[in-house]
């Protein structure tokens, strides 16, 4: 798998290393995203045509979209490595790999393990591998119309 695909495989590694730097360094070291949330709803509520959007958005909604958008692209990589056939594999590597962060993150100074993470990083990887997968099928269609006419 990874000697097959080495581009995505060394992107894939990279893009765990920068969850790693996000979720896994001390919350001392960490920028303030909560401030950035603030300032991002704040600026957004100064345009009336967006209050359907501002007025059912709060601080934690932003972080639950912004964990779930982080790992759409874990999902995407993992199933391009493993194929759709085993997009349960790459789904329950997902899950496993969140759940230890979660884990892991007890016990980093300022950091503070949320159950709402593993479901918002869980949506995110399985947002990711739906969007994978319809991604790649047409290429999976046009494969399987090639083995049915070779066999005819």
């Amino acid at each position: 798998m990874l000697h097959r695909h080495p581009f995505l495989s060394l992107l894939t590694l990279a893009y765990l290393g920068f969850l790693a730097l996000v979720t896994l360094t001390p919350g001392s070291d960490q920028p303030d995203y909560q401030g950035l949330a603030e300032r991002i709803l704040v600026r957004l509520q100064r345009y009336p045509d967006l209050d359907p959007l501002t007025s059912r958005l709060s601080v934690e909604r932003i972080e639950f979209l912004a964990n779930i958008g982080l790992f759409v692209p874990l999902g995407v990589f993992l199933l391009l490595l493993v194929g759709t056939r085993f997009w349960l594999v790459a789904m329950a590597a997902g899950i496993v790999l969140t759940s230890m962060i979660e884990s892991v993150q007890r016990e980093i100074p300022g950091r503070v393990s949320d159950p709402r993470d593993v479901a918002a990083n869980s949506i995110g990887m399985f947002v990711g591998i739906v969007l994978a997968v319809v991604l790649t099928l047409p290429a999976a269609l046009r494969r399987r119309r090639e083995r049915a006419a070779r066999r005819a």
